[in-house]
């Protein structure tokens, strides 16, 4: 069964992808991409597109709520970067996306869904896939119409985080409504929502009967979750957490190689700020320790905080403290 790391706005950056396909992300995604950025080729859109091939297999996820402007963006986002399938991003639950109709937006307009899904499958040879959540609102929750819409409308495959777009990300995903979804489409279904730990992904998989999981905000810090998804699902024994020492070795593997991505050293480190703060989630001492990190402004000093974190931890465990 498949493991993807789900497409996110500021986290499935590049350097992201590679270290989440390192520790056994079978397909990754792109950060969701404006439609109207890619037609307009904005220069900022375009730094959301770039990936290297030892990221393969990876969608490209476009959003947008045009069909024409959709059916554009993903013909020429085919020919120009080539990736393997491209997804359409209709789970998005932003208000400055869903303003514009796009995202979860699209929900609220089922023959849209249809006419976005059918405009882009027709403008590229690349498989067609969709993320969606349940509906709208309580009101129009109806996952398995919405999924039975992309079906007929041309999707490879379907995702579904089983929340609303007015749950954002309250409440607990409703799993049951994976299972009612993978049971009424003949395509695909991946299972999306409130996959923390290896034994979610073996639960859902077990209690859904999807074809794949997808690991979004559960993957913010810990990449290692995939290889600990990956055991649980072959019924092997689960990993440990890292030790400190080996979570912060990977944290500034990370950091190198954000910085090395981007093109302007000093933005890549403040925007590498929220990764800090979730590779020292749940540490002893870690609410200090962030408050120094989240003011770091290069990468000498992102490491002399966690080697001096790292030091003052032994010195503790020395004297039995």
């Amino acid at each position: 069964m498949p493991l993807f790391l789900a497409p996110q706005a500021g986290v499935s950056e590049s350097p992201f992808r590679r270290l989440c396909r390192r520790y056994g992300a079978d397909v990754v995604l792109t950060e969701f991409v404006s439609a109207e950025g890619i037609v307009r080729d904005s220069p900022k859109t375009a730094e959301y597109l770039r990936f290297e091939d030892d990221e393969r297999p990876i969608g490209i996820q476009i959003f947008g709520a045009d069909p024409v402007s959709m059916g554009e963006a993903a013909g020429l986002v085919t020919e120009a970067y080539r990736p393997d399938f491209i997804d359409i991003n209709f789970g998005c639950p932003v208000k400055k996306v869903v303003r514009r109709n796009g995202g979860s937006g699209c929900l609220r307009d089922l023959d849209l869904v249809g006419a976005i899904i059918r405009a882009v499958d027709g403008a590229t040879h690349l498989p067609v896939t969709t993320k969606i959540r349940s509906g709208f609102d309580e009101q129009s929750r109806d996952p398995v119409g919405i999924a039975q819409v992309c079906e007929e409308a041309g999707s490879a495959m379907v995702t579904l985080h089983a929340r609303t777009r007015a749950d954002m990300y309250s409440g607990t995903a409703r799993w049951e409504e994976i299972a009612a979804v993978a049971e009424a489409v003949d395509i695909p279904v991946i299972g999306n929502g409130d996959v923390r730990t290896g034994q979610d992904a073996a639960r859902m998989a077990a209690q859904t009967g999807c074809q794949g999981v997808m690991i979004a905000r559960g993957s913010h810090g810990t990449p290692w979750l995939f290889h600990q998804a990956r055991a649980a699902l072959d019924r092997r024994p689960v990993p440990p957490d890292p030790s400190p020492e080996t979570r912060f070795r990977i944290c500034l593997e990370h950091a190198e190689n954000a910085i090395r991505f981007e093109r302007d050293a000093a933005k890549a480190v403040i925007e590498f700020r929220k990764h800090l703060g979730w590779y020292t989630k749940g540490l002893p001492g870690g609410r200090i320790l962030r408050q120094e990190l989240f003011q770091v402004e290069d990468l000498t000093r992102i490491r002399s905080l966690l080697e001096g974190y790292l030091e003052t931890a032994e010195r503790r465990q020395v004297v039995g403290v």
